[in-house]
C-alpha cells in the first residue's frame, strides 16, 4: 500500500471516528435530555397527587366527603406516587377499605340497581364505615403529615 493510501484511509477513518462520536454525544444529550423531562413529569404528577391527597384528607377530617369514598381515592393517589405507600401501616387501612367495598357498584351500575338492592350495598357500606371511620379519620391524618414531610416521607 502506498503512503498516500494510508494517510487517506487514516484520514477517513478519522472522519468516520469524529462522525460517530458526535452522532453518540447527540444521542447521549438525548437521553439526557428526556430524563430530564421524565423527572419532572414525574415530579408534576407527584405534586398533583400531593395536593389533591392534601385536600381529600382535610374533606374527610371535616366530614365533608364520605369515608368510604375518600379512602378508595387516597389508595388510588398513593398508589400513583409509590405502589409500596399503600402497605405502610398508616396507610394499611386504605386497602382493607377496597379489598371490603370493591364488590359494591358505583356510577352506572350503580343506578342500574334496584332500590332495594342498592338499600342493601348502601348497609353495607355503612357497616363498613361504621367499623372502620376511626382507623379511616387517622389514616387521613396520616397523610397529612405524610404531604407535609414530602420529599423525606416518601423513605
Amino acid at each position: 500500500m502506498s503512503e498516500t493510501a494510508a494517510w487517506l484511509m487514516l484520514g477517513a477513518g478519522v472522519i468516520v471516528i469524529i462522525a460517530l462520536s458526535s452522532y453518540a454525544t447527540k444521542l447521549w444529550r438525548e437521553v439526557k435530555r428526556r430524563e430530564a423531562l421524565k423527572k419532572d413529569e414525574v415530579r408534576r404528577a407527584n405534586d398533583n397527587c400531593l395536593q389533591s391527597l392534601e385536600l381529600l384528607a382535610t374533606a374527610m377530617l371535616n366530614d365533608q366527603v364520605d369515608p368510604i369514598e375518600g379512602s378508595l381515592r387516597c389508595k388510588v393517589l398513593l398508589e400513583i406516587i409509590d405502589p409500596a405507600l399503600i402497605e405502610r401501616s398508616g396507610f394499611r387501612i386504605f386497602g382493607e377499605v377496597h379489598q371490603r367495598t370493591s364488590h359494591l357498584h358505583t356510577h352506572s351500575a350503580r343506578r342500574e340497581l334496584s332500590p332495594r338492592e342498592r338499600m342493601r350495598e348502601d348497609r353495607e357500606r355503612l357497616a363498613v364505615e361504621d367499623e372502620l371511620r376511626d382507623s379511616i379519620l387517622q389514616a387521613a391524618r396520616n397523610v397529612l403529615d405524610f404531604k407535609q414531610r414530602w420529599p423525606s416521607s416518601l423513605n
